[in-house]
């Protein structure tokens, strides 16, 4: 009886040591081959889209233009694709949204042990979801009570906003009218229980829902 064709893993992480340390702890895992080790989500697109991939481990966060998400989605709209697993240290709504929204097969943070790594590449590898237990909750919770949730849209409008955007700066980046930025604030306002810009970062941030 022959060995099942091991699964071929693709690393995308702008960090060295990371990358390294991944490297060491899957291929000490049976079944698993690391084909290559990337430094920005822009390479990661162009060695998924080559055969002899079956899953991307993907960071969210790049020196370079290209954040995670877009890599995912740039990914992920192939034909044929390969399974992203986000794996990162950022578990807020935003990054959380962006990345499933993007394809992402599963979501883990990157203190999860070695044995539920290699079970959520297992998992994403299979075309099943992974998702840290973390992340689990929260997307629970957002389904509990999804009228005072932010959506996919209101976390990237507040997240320009903690990150200094003005509104004209925020529509621009967003390909949105002036007017529907307003909008979502007011929106955002009226779900956090507050009636100001900083007051909104400050809310989302102690809840979670956007990075500071």
């Amino acid at each position: 009886m022959t060995d099942p064709a091991p699964i071929r893993l693709l690393l995308a992480d702008d960090h060295p040591v990371v990358r390294a340390g991944l490297r060491a702890v899957l291929e000490t895992e049976p079944g698993f081959s690391v084909v290559a080790d990337v430094a920005t989500a822009e390479e990661a697109v162009t060695l998924a889209a080559l055969p002899g991939v079956d899953v991307v481990l993907m960071d969210l966060r790049f020196g370079g233009e290209m954040r995670g998400s877009q890599a995912t989605a740039a990914i992920t709209g192939r034909p044929g694709a390969p399974r992203v697993l986000v794996l990162t240290t950022y578990d807020t709504d935003a990054d959380i949204l962006a990345a499933i929204e993007a394809g992402a097969t599963g979501y883990l943070l990157k203190d999860a042990p070695p044995e539920e790594l290699a079970a959520a590449v297992r998992a994403a590898a299979a075309g099943k979801s992974a998702l840290a237990p973390t992340v689990a909750l929260r997307l629970m919770d957002r389904m509990r009570d999804p009228a005072v949730a932010l959506s996919r849209r209101e976390t990237e409008v507040l997240q320009l906003v903690a990150d200094g955007l003005s509104n004209a700066e925020a529509s621009k980046r967003l390909f949105l009218s002036q007017a529907t930025v307003k909008s979502h604030l007011v929106h955002i306002y009226a779900k956090l229980g507050v009636d100001s810009r900083t007051a909104a970062v400050a809310a989302a941030t102690a809840r979670g829902l956007i990075r500071r």
